[in-house]
């Protein structure tokens, strides 16, 4: 960095210093500035890293690091955020907006929270706040339960101790339809990031000491009462679960949905049963992560359980890991794609509408899911839509009854929350695995089934994390120039650029290619993560009277096509 460009970072980084309502960062910020101007290398990288852009809305809404600075989640950052959605709701709703908060147990979830209420209190909008940290599907349903023209989570989900983030639902009078109660999506996410750059200087926004209202718990009763329907009433209840909330807010949310429901009390992991920002048992607070699991499985061993449920930290994520003789420790969790498969079965198997609100009932997931779904939507006779990535999309899907992601969310009860809800999900889980013990038979068997019915369908995915994001795009336009004609040994008979739009999806950053063998690969940025994500899956066809012989066999070749795919594409991408 020359001396120019270093005077205009230290000049950038003094300015957001003066104009930071929080005694905090400032300190922080001062600190590295003077770190800075006494020539250390690693402070001058840590601003420049700090002030490279400003953090935007992306899948899943404001997420980052916690933090002094643009490129940051911090006090600053929003109040500006609060101060542009309240702008905007204010241009397009009539009279006086309404806003409902939510926040987890994360590293300064609270005072975010606050501060969104007392922006919105100081631009003239009504404010309500849940009452404790909870579950961001208690505040997705609190949107449109309380008839809110916009909801605010305040959470990082599933991401490292050190983030937070921010996301924004629209309802009531700003949004209509299968959009009422859902995450934002062009053109208004466009358009709130414009009314957040118009905001003027963070210590001139008005804000309001009091004046919001806090929620009872009168909300969250409604909710499970809500949830609860999901199974159906007097059927199997006998099933011994392990639950782990992996030290986040779903814990007694979970525990008394299962309850209500009817089910015997899960036993709780202890060490993960307690909200803890720095989610001290875990490498990384997500299900999906190796390891994550292993304190939830050794107590299944130990219990002689049936299943293992685990929520992520803001409980809109659910895993599932089953009994499995063939798997090391007797145990092994469910891909999102099985679970989804064998939810979306469970449910449509129960009876669904032939239409909700005028429209084909339908089942949806994303473009990186499993094409088992479109199977078995076929077999039930009903629609099948793929979306973009994220909740944001699949939940605005006209007539869904049931959708889900690979990345263990699930849509189980639209009607109740129009994003992935990991409490209702553990609870239409519970009921599967309670359904089956009652016929003598088990989750392994009933993914035996739905091979045997649609074909093998075995998914795999591969990450490269990058410290500097500009190699993600430069990447991207390398595989567009030039995409592979082969892969695993299998001609390449399909190269799709998602960013040219198709007739069912607007244009996104990815690649998908399909080959002859039945292989499919998607490619994309993770939305969430500086990471480049490779969705992979091999489809093989099986008869319905396949034995167990020739089902392992079917299985056992799409894991080979899968691995020579995977072992080509990590040579590529981490070269």
């Amino acid at each position: 960095m020359d001396g120019a460009a270093t005077r205009d970072l230290l000049a950038r980084a003094m300015a957001w210093h003066d104009d930071d309502p929080d005694p905090r960062t400032r300190a922080e910020l001062a600190e590295l500035v003077g770190r800075a101007h006494a020539g250390e290398a690693d402070a001058l990288d840590e601003l420049d890293d700090r002030f490279a852009g400003t953090l935007q809305f992306g899948t899943a809404g404001l997420r980052g690091a916690i933090g002094a600075g643009s490129n940051r989640m911090n006090r600053a950052v929003v109040m500006r955020a609060a101060a542009g959605l309240c702008a905007y709701l204010a241009r397009i709703v009539p009279g006086v907006p309404r806003i409902v908060v939510g926040f987890d147990a994360r590293h300064d979830s609270d005072v975010f929270a606050r501060d969104t209420c007392a922006v919105a209190v100081g631009a003239g909008c009504h404010a309500r706040v849940l009452p404790r940290p909870l579950p961001t599907p208690v505040l997705a349903f609190a949107v449109r339960h309380l008839g809110a023209d916009a909801g605010v989570m305040v959470t990082a989900s599933h991401n490292p101790p050190q983030d937070n983030g921010y996301k924004v639902y629209l309802g009531g009078r700003a949004a209509g339809g299968p959009g009422d109660g859902v995450q934002i999506v062009p053109p208004a996410d466009a358009a709130i990031a414009a009314a957040i750059a118009a905001v003027g200087p963070v210590l001139q926004i008005p804000l309001a000491d009091d004046g919001w209202d806090t929620l009872d718990d009168g909300l969250l009763a409604d909710y499970l009462d809500r949830a609860t329907r999901v199974v159906h009433a007097g059927g199997p209840r006998t099933v011994s679960l392990v639950l782990t909330p992996m030290h986040g807010v779903g814990g007694d949310c979970a525990v008394r949905a299962l309850r209500a429901a009817g089910f015997a009390e899960p036993y709780v992991v202890p060490q993960q049963a307690a909200p803890d920002p720095e989610f001290p048992t875990v490498a990384f607070p997500n299900p999906e992560e190796p390891g994550a699991l292993d304190l939830a499985l050794a107590a299944a061993r130990e219990r002689g359980a049936d299943l293992v449920i685990a929520n992520d930290p803001d409980a809109d994520r659910c895993a599932v890991a089953i009994p499995d003789p063939t798997a090391g420790g007797g145990w092994r969790p469910l891909r999102g794609d099985e679970l989804g498969g064998l939810l979306a079965a469970h449910v449509l198997s129960r009876g669904t509408p032939r239409e909700v609100d005028g429209e084909p009932a339908t089942v949806a997931c994303s473009i990186v899911s499993s094409q088992l779904l479109g199977r078995i939507a076929a077999a039930h006779r009903v629609r099948h839509v793929e979306t973009l990535t994220g909740f944001k999309w699949i939940a605005r899907t006209p007539g869904l009854v049931f959708g889900y992601e690979e990345a263990l969310g699930y849509c189980v009860a639209p009607t109740l929350v129009r994003d992935k809800d990991g409490i209702t999900a553990a609870l239409l889980a519970a009921e599967l695995a309670a359904l089956l013990i009652a016929r003598g038979r088990t989750m392994a068997a009933a993914l035996d089934d739905l091979a045997r019915a649609h074909g093998v369908h075995v998914t795999d995915q591969l990450s490269i994390r990058v410290a500097d994001l500009s190699l993600i795009a430069k990447t991207m336009r390398g595989l567009r120039a030039a995409p592979p004609d082969r892969l695993g040994g299998a001609v390449v008979t399909e190269v799709d650029d998602l960013l040219v739009a198709g007739a069912d999806l607007p244009p996104t950053d990815g690649l998908r290619w399909r080959t002859a063998d039945g292989v499919r690969v998607v490619v994309r940025p993770s939305g969430t993560e500086p990471k480049l994500k490779c969705y992979l899956e091999a489809v093989v066809p099986l008869a319905a009277d396949a034995d167990d012989a020739m089902l392992r066999q079917a299985r056992a070749l799409a894991g080979r096509r899968l691995a020579a795919v995977r072992g080509e594409l990590a040579a590529q991408l981490d070269g």
